[in-house]
């Protein structure tokens, strides 16, 4: 990725996601996920996010540079930690390896990739979004959802897209929980400067109607204090050298490597 306000001539997934300005998207990605019923409930009656934010961080981001800067062991290791995350969490409304759901999640990353690269390098060419479009199917391949799910073009993925959304409702005990997430739950004292800027991008990021859904605020001054975010933000984030850029992803892939450093290994 260039360190220019610009898109080079071709961006794959991992030039995003080796990106910091990812982490603007976590929270209105998470939310996109909980939108589906299935996936809400799963994360609401299992996760611990309340009560570990930044194990349950460790836990995603590994996930996702794995699976887009890592290699094909890495994303094994990664792909097995979530299978055993992903035990407990079944009922009679939701299983957490039904590839439905699977699926839901990975378009909601593959969706979070492109508003944020078009909110802080710009819009993709068509030829750049059919090849993210491509490179992000692995966040489903990974785990148990099948090709043949995966909407086949980039042009049959949007009706796609707004049909799921359509068919969903929000329930009270899914609402009320992103809004425990959103305050913070038990994240450390370090943290919690933090959490209004992260509460109001994730505002900014959401559409309108999953903002009512939700219950979430948005006045006409937030959209003021939004449309000024949209214009500095890119300048600020592209002044600062690659190094701290890059940094989230450096640190998150060497902690997996570590990690499977001790353990057995997997036949």
């Amino acid at each position: 990725m260039s360190d220019a306000n610009a898109s080079p001539d071709t961006v794959h997934l991992a030039d995003i996601t080796r990106e910091a300005y990812i982490y603007f998207g976590a929270g209105a990605t998470v939310i996109l996920q909980m939108a589906n019923p299935g996936v809400g409930l799963g994360v609401a009656r299992h996760s611990a996010t309340l009560e570990r934010p930044l194990d349950r961080l460790r836990a995603t981001m590994s996930y996702v540079y794995a699976t887009t800067l890592g290699t094909d062991e890495e994303r094994a290791a990664v792909a097995r930690h979530v299978n055993r995350a992903h035990g407990p969490v079944r009922s009679p409304l939701y299983n957490a390896f039904d590839p439905d759901l699977q699926l839901w999640v990975a378009a909601t990353l593959y969706r979070s990739a492109v508003d944020l690269h078009d909110l802080f390098a710009g819009p993709l060419s068509a030829a750049n979004e059919e090849t993210l479009y491509r490179e992000a199917w692995v966040y489903g391949s990974t785990l148990q959802v099948r090709d043949a799910q995966w909407p086949p073009t980039l042009q049959e993925f949007q009706p796609w897209w707004e049909a799921q959304r359509a068919g969903f409702s929000v329930d009270a005990e899914v609402r009320e929980y992103v809004h425990q997430v959103l305050k913070g739950g038990s994240a450390p004292w370090y943290t919690r400067g933090l959490l209004p800027m992260q509460r109001f991008v994730t505002r900014g990021l959401l559409p309108p109607d999953l903002r009512r859904d939700f219950q979430l605020p948005w006045s006409e001054q937030d959209a003021k204090h939004w449309a000024r975010f949209k214009r500095w933000a890119p300048r600020v984030y592209w002044a600062m050298p690659a190094f701290l850029r890059h940094l989230p992803a450096h640190f998150y892939l060497r902690d997996l490597r570590r990690r499977m450093a001790k353990q057995p290994s997997q036949g």
